[in-house]
């Protein structure tokens, strides 16, 4: 009774670990009981099956995975597809030119002829998902070690995604691991690749606040943007086609326009990228240090030099805008995290609950049998590797996310003329598009930047022979010697991509001096990965057994699997919060707030908008866009869960309605990958009234608002 009583105890202390009514991303076809019961209580009015039926329409199948970077939902019999802005952002401004600006000035296709092919886009939508741990995990035998072990999981992981594929070619299977590789289940998909731009708000809606503003709330930015899908005349997936027709989709996500009051149900629905809520105080603690420390320092400078160049040139800002807003998002999100788990003491409550872990292993003889020294086991092997884990994270970010010219000999390098006809010219464009989107003389301020950044943060044990070079034969002079390889390689202009596409036999790839600095860096990060070996070989052992341990210890409560780019739902309440003593965040914003900021800083792009949008703001002329009070709701939150990748996720509502677009998380809970914190953590959505708003009322787009199914006017 005394161990029940402590275990009670401890899980209060430790609740945020826990699953929480509105806490948790959730397999649609793996809820429980309970789990059904709390949604059910919070005021969901669907029943399972609505939600997911593999073999009938259900909510699931409006929802996509959009590019596979974030998520959307099919709002019309035609395949009409809302996304947030950013999402969409790097399609439309590969669509655009100085001459015809998408990005500034926004776009609307006046009709279907009109709708913009975009590249390399796509969209997923999940048929079924099938729990697989019992054959894959078939293959493990005890006396494995952790690399046997998972070469022989992934054989048959590998197998099973054939079979699918060899049984149905218009479907994609994909065996994904959960609960740290405990369980496995696979999903089946079906992919669409001929997607289309229909509108775009001007990014003074879509991106409104932009830096300033992101990742805060309260927030008034119209996150998003329209595409259609289309298919072959079979409604089957079907590339580009000017034949084409758009997708008739299974089910259609309803619009309300009924909206939301405080404590009104909410529950998104998306793909949700990746979350570490499981993960052991000592991988937080190498996160802090490592990853996240590497991209503020190194993204940091970066950005300030594109920044200063987009600046002064409009060819230079539509050239690196999507560049620069995706590296952007994940620097401030660096830097919320590291703040967070600082703040809200993160790591001392994974240490307390890793405390009662080690007390319950030792008072439990079947577990201290096989988890004696776990714990202790784990620190030491994330300190065996902590030095060369910090500066390959470093590493990574200077030298394969910085200079874009290495990037690009890799990527030629790396070339395979002998993959199939569609792969070829795939590969071919992107490399085209990389060309096309690089400014030389920018691309090398950055890399001499980034060349002393490394050099200032990373001990030289660690530094590629190319230190040597500069210190030996340029005295030290990192401009003088990235200005001498820029003008000695043959890849900073297109000409030498042509001669190599061509096999020009002068031309000799391995002799090229950007491709020889490639190989040499690959080198070296393959010893930082050589070195670390059997060190993350056992922590990939530790946190799988950690992660089971942790669940059988908390049998009677209910777990989620980590976020894994698979779709969830996620549900809880409207409702705001107070990230702090003497403030009180309201669970919505109004059109208001938009005017109020313009006012309060003027002549700052963030916060500059057309005058015909303000004028119409202005005006208060909503229609049918109003909430009950008069006033134009913007952005709204709830305590969803949220996290990358679940950006356009629907907002529902109890009856399965759209309520809106979930785009952003708020910083008060920055470190809600590693750990949920309900009392703060808020999901914020952009309103589907102040959408059709902008469609309708501010474009002129009255043919999408009826194809909706709403009465505008």
């Amino acid at each position: 009774m005394r161990l029940r009583h402590l275990l009670t105890a401890v899980a209060c202390v430790c609740a945020t670990v826990l699953a929480q009514a509105d806490e948790g991303m959730w397999m649609l076809g793996n809820m429980d009981r309970n789990t059904r019961r709390a949604m059910k209580d919070l005021g969901l009015e669907l029943s399972p099956r609505q939600l997911y039926d593999p073999e009938h329409p259900s909510l699931k199948d409006a929802v996509v995975s959009f590019g596979g970077f974030c998520s959307g939902v099919v709002v019309s019999t035609e395949g009409l597809v809302l996304t947030n802005h950013h999402c969409g952002f790097s399609s439309i401004r590969q669509l655009s030119t100085v001459d015809h600006d998408y990005l500034t000035d926004g776009f609307l296709a006046p009709d279907y002829a009109d709708e913009l092919p975009c590249p390399d886009l796509f969209v997923r939508f999940l048929v079924k998902q099938e729990n697989v741990t019992r054959r894959v995990l078939s293959v493990v035998r005890p006396d494995m070690d952790e690399t046997e072990r998972s070469l022989a999981v992934d054989s048959v992981m590998w197998a099973i995604e054939r079979e699918v594929r060899d049984k149905d070619s218009t479907v994609v299977g994909a065996v994904d691991a959960y609960y740290g590789g405990n369980e496995f289940w696979l999903s089946v998909y079906r992919d669409y690749t001929d997607v289309r731009l229909v509108f775009a708000p001007p990014s003074s809606v879509g991106k409104f606040g932009r830096e300033n503003d992101n990742w805060e709330w309260p927030r008034h930015t119209g996150d998003f943007s329209v595409f259609r899908i289309y298919a072959g005349k079979d409604n089957m997936p079907a590339p580009y086609s000017a034949d084409n027709v758009p997708y008739h989709p299974a089910y259609v996500a309803p619009v309300s326009l009924e909206g939301y009051t405080e404590g009104s149900f909410c529950m998104t629905l998306g793909y949700p990228g990746n979350t570490e809520r499981y993960l052991s105080s000592f991988g937080i603690e190498e996160r802090v240090a490592g990853s996240n420390q590497a991209q503020i320092d190194v993204r940091g400078v970066k950005q300030g030099i594109w920044q200063r160049a987009m600046e002064a040139n409009d060819t230079i800002r539509l050239m690196y805008a999507s560049k620069y807003d995706e590296s952007s998002n994940y620097w401030k999100n660096s830097i919320g995290m590291n703040r967070a788990i600082r703040r809200l003491q993160v790591v001392e409550k994974k240490q307390a609950l890793e405390k009662e872990l080690r007390r319950w292993i030792e008072q439990t003889p079947r577990e201290r049998r096989q988890l004696s020294g776990l714990l202790d086991t784990l620190q030491a092997n994330y300190r065996a590797r902590r030095a060369t884990n910090r500066a390959e994270a470093y590493f990574e970010e200077v030298f394969f996310n910085g200079p874009e010219l290495i990037q690009m000999a890799l990527n030629i390098l790396n070339f395979d003329f002998e993959a199939e006809h569609e792969a070829v010219v795939a590969n071919m464009e992107k490399i085209v598009e990389q060309y096309a989107n690089l400014n030389p003389q920018l691309d090398k301020q950055v890399f001499a930047a980034l060349l002393d950044v490394y050099r200032s943060k990373v001990d030289s044990v660690y530094w590629p022979d190319l230190y040597h070079v500069i210190d030996s034969a340029y005295a030290g002079n990192t401009k003088a010697y990235v200005d001498q390889l820029y003008a000695r390689t043959q890849l900073v202009t297109p000409r030498g991509l042509q001669r190599f596409l061509a096999r020009d036999t002068t031309y000799h790839i391995y002799e090229d001096p950007a491709v020889t600095l490639g190989i040499d860096l690959l080198t070296k990060l393959f010893e930082m990965h050589f070195d670390m070996f059997l060190p993350s070989r056992e922590i990939g052992r530790g946190e799988r057994l950690l992660n089971a341990a942790v669940r059988r210890m908390y049998s009677d409560r209910r777990f989620y699997p980590d976020a894994n780019s698979t779709m969830r739902l996620s549900f809880g309440t409207v409702c705001g919060y107070e990230p702090y003593d003497g403030a009180v965040y309201n669970y919505f914003t109004t059109s208001r707030g938009i005017l109020e900021k313009v006012r309060e800083h003027p002549g700052d792009l963030s916060y500059a908008v057309q005058p015909e949008l303000l004028r119409l703001l202005e005006s208060r002329q909503f229609g049918p866009y109003a909430d009950s009070d008069g006033e134009m709701k913007v952005c709204f939150i709830s305590n969803n869960d949220i996290t990358g990748g679940n950006s356009g996720s629907a907002m529902f509502d109890a009856r399965g309605r759209l309520l809106g677009l979930a785009f952003d998380g708020n910083w008060e809970a920055m470190s809600s990958d590693v750990l949920y914190e309900p009392r703060l953590q808020r999901t914020i959505g952009v309103d589907i009234r102040y959408v059709l708003f902008i469609i309708g009322k501010y474009g002129g787009a009255t043919r999408l608002i009826k194809e909706m199914g709403v009465e505008g006017d």
